[in-house]
């Protein structure tokens, strides 16, 4: 886009809300525009709470939600949708642009489906492994391990250079759930 929110002026406190899920890649690429990511827990329910207590205006999931937080009536999401293609290059998607506008961080998302949940500070070799690979990833990735809200299954997200590594280290860390919930 030309034009972006916050070059415009009407991005509030420099902020995007986007949950725990989103990409590596847009915290980067909002980084290096002086626009902060806020990070909720997982469901556009908690973007929008968290937008409306920070006064935020902007927000969505890595599902493609975009949550606009406005004064204006119900049909300003539809015309800010609008006006951001309006501001594209013509012929443009906006699914293109937006790649464009970020590097993907390659990310990978195992669920585990488990007899058992169990609070995962209890999941002690879990625990260890999970200190392990988020100290070789360092600040090139990320590792979250959370339950689903929906589903009885262990979510493991890993981000970070090298899918290859971040797909082992996902096995990995499945099996040592497993071992946490059979013992």
């Amino acid at each position: 886009m030309r034009h972006a929110p916050a070059e415009l002026g009407t991005l509030r406190k420099r902020t995007v809300v986007a949950t725990v899920m989103s990409n590596l890649g847009l915290e980067r690429a909002l980084e290096t525009k002086g626009i902060r990511l806020l990070r909720t827990q997982v469901g556009d329910r908690y973007v929008v709470e968290a937008m409306r207590a920070g006064g935020y205006n902007l927000g969505g999931e890595q599902s493609g939600t975009w949550c606009f937080w406005t004064t204006h009536p119900p049909a300003t999401a539809s015309s800010r949708r609008c006006s951001a293609r309006a501001h594209a290059p013509a012929g443009r998607p906006l699914s293109e642009l937006a790649a464009a506008a970020m590097e993907r961080v390659p990310q990978v998302l195992l669920n585990v489906t488990l007899k058992a949940r169990r609070p995962l500070e209890q999941m002690k070799t879990l625990a260890a492994r999970s200190a392990r690979v988020e100290k070789a990833l360092g600040k090139n990735g990320r590792l979250l391990v959370r339950w689903s809200g929906t589903e009885p299954k262990l979510r493991i997200m890993l981000e970070g250079p090298n899918e290859n590594h971040l797909r082992a280290w996902a096995e990995e860390l499945a099996d040592d759930a497993r071992r946490d919930v059979t013992s």
